[in-house]
């Protein structure tokens, strides 16, 4: 059984990403820009915005935050991200979710051009996605993606199954397995808690991606021999014996599961690091585009 380390991965694009970017300097080509909205004052989101900014200025990016109070209306953001479509210096533009309820998620999404979309939510984007065009692809599923590229793990005719269906990751995810190329033309199954049988058809996966947002639901019953097991999950349970008073587990009961593994991610440390590194790969990828219009 291997261990897939995503951190290692994740630090490897990041400082593959830091090279190219001195490069850019050094050339005088200047640097891709990431804006980060933070509206509120949710804690996961907080610190998620300050690792981003961290990975940003490690790599050589150019990062901003911007910090809204939870009162911000709709149309203060909408204006705040129209001026950053039309900044020159700012590439991509995330606006981190979830926003309070009084603002409407998808006319954010929907308000950010395409083109600066780090994040992969725009429907244009989803829309290339789906079709096969090259875009920016959402950060977590492109992330599991990179993972099963960078450790040699042939998906041509593997039968994938992704349990979850979300927007974010359980239906990008089975998009991109499914294309026609390198790296993906797998036979994919979404599975979701409609299932009337599901451990029947994950028994089946040669591949199987956990996107369900259960702390530890996929057993050991539920798996086949030698199975690959991408764990997208990340769930607080609580711990008495941390410090903090709980651990996070992913949506597979790992001890068990990675018995039967030939590779499995572990949580923390598999498919999370990845999510930050991809986003600043998006953000490079959004630079090319806009200075080569």
């Amino acid at each position: 059984m291997t261990i897939i380390d995503g951190k290692k991965v994740a630090a490897d694009i990041r400082a593959e990403l830091k090279v190219t970017i001195d490069k850019l300097k050094a050339e005088g080509k200047g640097v891709p820009g990431l804006v980060a909205i933070l509206v509120g004052e949710d804690p996961a989101s907080k610190v998620y915005v300050g690792m981003k900014e961290k990975a940003c200025i490690e790599a050589g990016l150019y990062s901003k935050i911007d910090r809204l109070s939870s009162d911000t209306s709709e149309l203060e953001l909408l204006k705040l991200i129209e001026a950053y479509n039309n900044d020159e210096k700012i590439h991509g533009i995330l606006v981190q979710l979830p926003l309070p309820k009084h603002i409407n998620e998808d006319a954010i999404i929907e308000a950010i051009s395409p083109t600066k979309d780090v994040d992969g939510f725009h429907p244009i984007n989803v829309g290339k996605m789906v079709i096969g065009k090259e875009t920016l692809y959402p950060c977590t599923p492109h992330g599991v993606v990179e993972l099963l590229k960078r450790y040699d793990i042939e998906t041509k005719g593997k039968h994938v199954v992704v349990v979850g269906r979300s927007n974010i990751v359980g239906k990008p995810v089975a998009n991109m397995l499914l294309q026609k190329k390198a790296g993906a033309n797998a036979v994919v199954t979404v599975v979701h808690s409609a299932a009337k049988d599901l451990a029947s058809i994950t028994k089946q996966a040669d591949i199987s991606i956990a996107a369900i947002g259960v702390p530890e639901f996929i057993k050991a019953d539920m798996v086949k021999d030698d199975v690959v097991v991408i764990d997208v999950g990340v769930n607080r349970v609580e711990d008495s014996t941390k410090k903090s008073g709980y651990k996070l587990v992913g949506d597979v009961d790992y001890e068990n599961v990675s018995k039967k593994s030939s590779f499995i991610t572990p949580v923390p440390g598999g498919v999370g690091p990845m999510t930050i590194a991809m986003l600043l790969q998006n953000t490079y990828l959004a630079y090319l585009s806009l200075k080569n219009k």
